[in-house]
Parts: structure tokens; C-alpha cells; sequence
């Protein structure tokens, strides 16, 4: 699978859990539970730090860990806003020179 058919397969999960919700499911739960997005948000600030120090300690291994959750929840706190993949993707767009 390439990078591309991966990232749209991961949003589309994430949307259909935002969408659909469901107790078995991690991103229903992160996005619905008491504090709803917020608590998304505070799991993007807690996998940036993660991937900060795994990158100053030099660990290869736990940065590319890393940084897939903070992808992850990254998205899930775009979507968790209302906001598309598809917008960041054009607002990288239109910077491109």
C-alpha cells in the first residue's frame, strides 16, 4: 500500500467513527467522551512532546513511533473540528512554489 492510499484509508476510518460512534472503537471514545475534541487535543500536545525528545535522545525507532500518533492524532483532532484532509492538503498546495 503507498503512502497516499494509506492516509486516505486512515481518514476514512476516522471519519466513520466520528460519524458512527461506537464504545469499542478508540477514536469514538477519544472525540465523545466528557471532555469531547479536547481531549484530542491534549493527546496531539502529549505525542508532539513524545516525538520531541525521542528526536533530541537520537532514538530512531521510537521517533517514527511517535510520529505515526501524532499523525494519528492529528487527524483526529482535524476531523474532530470539522476540518478536511483535503483542506490541509490545498493550503500546502497553494504554498508550494
Amino acid at each position: 500500500m503507498n503512502s497516499e492510499s494509506m492516509l486516505d484509508e486512515l481518514w476514512t476510518v476516522i471519519t466513520d467513527r466520528i460519524e458512527h460512534p461506537s464504545q469499542q472503537s478508540y477514536i469514538s471514545r477519544l472525540v465523545s467522551g466528557e471532555k469531547g475534541a479536547d481531549r484530542a487535543l491534549e493527546k496531539v500536545g502529549e505525542e508532539v512532546t513524545e516525538f520531541i525528545i525521542a528526536v533530541k535522545n537520537g532514538d530512531r525507532g521510537r521517533t517514527v513511533s511517535e510520529a505515526a500518533d501524532l499523525q494519528f492524532h492529528f487527524l483526529v483532532a482535524l476531523k474532530a473540528a470539522g476540518i478536511e484532509f483535503s483542506e490541509i492538503l490545498g493550503e500546502l498546495e497553494k504554498r508550494r512554489r
